[in-house]
């Protein structure tokens, strides 16, 4: 059983991790303007369950791993770093398309539920930061003496419980924005291309991110 004091500090210190934007933020903005409002809310769920499959993995042991593992450390960032920047490529390829996502003939372009919720978990778990954050943190909120993965497991739901109320405010705001692109196709594929390079350059950061140690 958790310790209510503890679980108030650890919600506090997971509000300010979710709340200062970050990768997750910037990604569900992207999927906001360049897809829609629904797929991006769908990408922030996927980012959620990514997220809490951390915790899992730290509350049974990946984390200190990771942590303790240059090799494990590199093996996650690059995952993560990879298909970021595969999804920057293939936003850049298919810019000139956005304009038909607006049109009844061409419902087809609109990505599916299983796709948004896959990209948003893989850029969600494959994140090496929050698990060495996970992994640091986590083991100075639980009591030794109970069942030390079941109490990070209830820790850690703050993050992806706060994650999917601020990135999907995050997400509906940009996704407002979107029907002011939408009047010329011009824009659409200027603001597909643009999102493109946010992905790689968040990509390219991930990957050159090194350990503090």
């Amino acid at each position: 059983m958790v310790a209510p004091d503890h679980l108030l500090e650890f919600a506090g210190l997971a509000l300010v991790l979710v709340v200062v934007p970050g990768p997750s933020v910037l990604f569900a903005i992207t999927r906001a303007i360049t897809i829609g409002r629904r797929e991006a809310l769908f990408t922030v769920a996927g980012n959620a369950v990514g997220v809490y499959l951390q915790v899992a993995a730290v509350a049974f042991g990946l984390g200190t791993i990771v942590a303790a593992s240059a090799t494990a450390f590199t093996a996650v960032k690059l995952l993560g770093a990879s298909y970021l920047i595969y999804l920057g490529v293939q936003a850049i390829r298919h810019r000139a398309g956005l304009a038909e996502a607006f049109t009844t003939e061409a419902p087809a372009i609109r990505r599916g539920t299983v796709s948004m919720l896959r990209d948003g978990l893989v850029v969600g778990f494959a994140n090496p930061k929050s698990v060495v954050f996970l992994a640091a943190l986590l083991p100075q909120f639980v009591d030794p003496n109970g069942w030390v993965p079941g109490q990070m497991l209830v820790l850690g739901l703050c993050i992806p419980l706060f994650g999917l109320i601020f990135d999907s405010t995050w997400a509906l705001t940009a996704g407002a924005a979107r029907a002011w692109f939408a009047r010329s196709p011009q824009r659409l594929a200027a603001v597909g291309g643009a999102g493109g390079l946010v992905m790689i350059g968040l990509g390219t950061s991930l990957a050159l991110t090194g350990r503090k140690d």
